[in-house]
């Protein structure tokens, strides 16, 4: 069978490894860049094309992929005159690949179907190494047909892909994912950098704890910067993780709920990203909380 012709919006760390996995995969694909060139001359050199505004990618593609930073960033490129929306016909399939509020997402999807077009979120989980090779996580919501239609490209894209309901689940789903593990990582964080202050040797301490029922996938991230000096491990910056957080507090008050336990990782992210750490990787926070323990 033919395969679709992709649409991709956001060629940065994760959506460029995401293009690679599809080039690699035999799409033919139209993408749309921003500021840094370095993914996007990659995918041209792989023989991508290189559109000049959201709206020619929607027009000349089937499935429009985008894997942008923000809501904000998502909604300056769906409407507009140059916007995706603008292009977009009957038909056609919109996915988001990024983190964005689930509010913004059901908004779009609604605009989008007025045009009898469908848009789905699946935000990822992993990181980009595992895109490259087609086994990210990826948590899908919206129109089951839709989803259905693009579930083989997804599948290229992701080892695990789930489809979680109606519109916006997704979306909600990756939130609450990532304020458990921001909240893990900002506990392990502080835990090596208090294990200095008290003498205790920080391989140690995860030998430890990593032997019993805290172990997880979030703690070993930490571990290898924190004891390995390798900040990469997680590729996710600490200003990322502070814009989720944050996402994640303003669904729980949309929802008129409040929100405990993200009160204490939401703080020690957003004074880390104040203090001029934003783009230092989520496991490097050990070294703020180390320079911060003093009462």
């Amino acid at each position: 069978m033919t395969k679709p012709k992709i649409g991709f919006l956001g060629l940065g760390l994760m959506g460029g490894a995401m293009v690679e996995c599809l080039q690699k995969n035999g799409y033919d694909l139209v993408v749309l860049g921003n500021r840094d060139r370095t993914h996007l001359d990659l995918a041209i050199s792989r023989g991508a094309v290189e559109a000049q505004s959201a709206r020619e990618v929607a027009e000349r593609t089937d499935i429009v992929m985008f894997c942008m930073g923000t809501s904000d960033h998502v909604e300056s490129r769906v409407y507009g005159d140059d916007g995706v929306l603008a292009g977009i016909s009957a038909g056609k399939v919109v996915v988001d690949f990024g983190t964005s509020l689930p509010g913004s997402t059901q908004k779009i999807a609604l605009d989008m179907a007025e045009k009898g077009a469908s848009f789905l979120d699946a935000p990822l989980g992993r990181t980009p190494a595992h895109a490259v090779d087609g086994l990210l996580n990826i948590m899908c919501a919206g129109d089951k047909d839709a989803y259905e239609r693009v579930l083989p490209v997804l599948q290229d894209l992701g080892e695990n892909v789930f489809h979680l309901g109606k519109s916006g689940a997704g979306h909600t789903v990756k939130l609450m994912n990532n304020f458990f593990g921001m909240t893990v990582a900002c506990a392990m964080s502080e835990a090596f950098a208090m294990a200095d202050r008290a003498g205790v040797d920080r391989a140690q301490l995860h030998g430890v704890m990593s032997a019993g029922p805290l172990h997880s996938g979030m703690m070993d991230f930490v571990k290898g910067y924190a004891v390995d000096g390798d900040p990469n491990m997680l590729e996710f910056s600490i200003a990322n993780a502070t814009k989720d957080l944050g996402y994640y507090r303003r669904m729980a008050e949309g929802l008129g709920a409040e929100s405990v336990m993200s009160s204490c990782a939401f703080g020690a992210l957003d004074r880390a990203n104040l203090d001029g750490r934003g783009q230092q990787m989520v496991s490097q926070l050990v070294d703020w909380f180390s320079d911060n323990l003093d009462a």
